[in-house]
């Protein structure tokens, strides 16, 4: 009997800019109602960055999250995973900074350095809300989202062995699987653990449904019985893929920060939008949905108790 489906929301990210859509959540206020909203539709881990609630702008600051991160545990019991990944350009230290105040349950750990260009959205805007905005995507033409070895052994002893936060291994291509290997093999990560195969970011793996079946049957190969898959896909492929996992008896991942789209053309009015969509085809599936406490005891996760908010 298949396992009931993980879903996971990202609700804002960090790459999506306030001119793209009127609906993505930008202030504290905005990003509680909307992950309050996803876990009543259905998810079951919030995956989450802030933003600066002025401008929008991708925010780091530990306060930021404090603003939001003890409200939504208590509205939902859902699991709280804070985000390493920032803001494009920041310092290690300062991806890190929330993570290590919070001491969440989950954290993401991207696992591997790697072109990541979104300045192809600008082609999409004559005008733009913010100044920041169209510099933001264009530093990407020549950006490289840094992830080394020694990052990861940082951030994997720093808030994995410092404060019992497991992580959502996120892997844009093929060699990120292996490098999570590696780092299995070393000892610094121990079953069960936690992949989230992200597909359809210029720089990694194409959103090519060959490419999932590849990736997921080289995960099965590495890792075998000892790990959760997970799959998130940019834009317009995010229900296709997710489904495709769904069958494949993996999990998924939805949100404002991975499309900002219900349909062909059709902005989602809301985070818990996609989640009602998605949690709609698996159980027209004939699957089931997790809660936030059967992910928690798949995953191996400390527990809500244990965090720092």
């Amino acid at each position: 009997m298949s396992k009931p489906v993980i879903i996971t929301c990202a609700p804002t990210g960090g790459i999506h800019t306030p001119t793209m859509s009127e609906h993505l959540p930008i202030t504290p206020n905005e990003i509680t109602e909307a992950s309050i909203g996803a876990v009543e539709a259905g998810a079951s881990i919030i995956h989450l960055h802030a933003r600066n609630p002025e401008d929008g702008r991708p925010d780091a600051d530990p306060d930021l999250f404090m603003q939001f991160l003890p409200r939504i545990k208590q509205a939902t019991g859902a699991v709280m995973n804070v985000s390493t990944g920032g803001g494009l350009g920041m310092t290690r230290e300062e991806r890190l900074r929330a993570a290590l105040r919070a001491s969440p349950e989950m954290a993401s750990m991207n696992m591997g350095s790697m072109n990541f260009g979104i300045f192809p959205m600008m082609q999409k805007y004559s005008e733009w809300k913010h100044e920041w905005e169209p510099e933001f995507l264009g530093m990407t033409r020549d950006f490289i989202f840094r992830n080394t070895f020694a990052d990861i052994e940082y951030a994997m002893k720093e808030l994995g062995d410092g404060h019992g936060t497991k992580f959502e291994f996120e892997c844009y291509d093929l060699g990120h699987l292996y490098n999570l290997a590696w780092v299995v093999d070393q000892g610094w990560v121990k079953p069960p653990f936690f992949v989230q195969m992200v597909f359809g970011i210029l720089g990694g793996v194409g959103a090519d449904l060959d490419n999932l079946m590849h990736m997921h049957t080289i995960a099965e190969k590495l890792f075998g019985g000892s790990y959760e898959w997970s799959v998130l896909a940019a834009g317009r492929h995010q229900m296709a893929f997710t489904t495709q996992a769904a069958l494949l008896g993996g999990n998924v991942r939805v949100g404002l920060e991975d499309s900002l789209y219900i349909g062909a053309g059709e902005k989602a009015k809301s985070n818990a939008d996609q989640v009602h969509k998605i949690r709609s085809i698996i159980e027209n599936l004939g699957l089931s949905v997790a809660t936030p406490d059967e992910a928690r005891q798949r995953l191996g996760l400390k527990g809500n108790d244990q965090t720092a908010f």
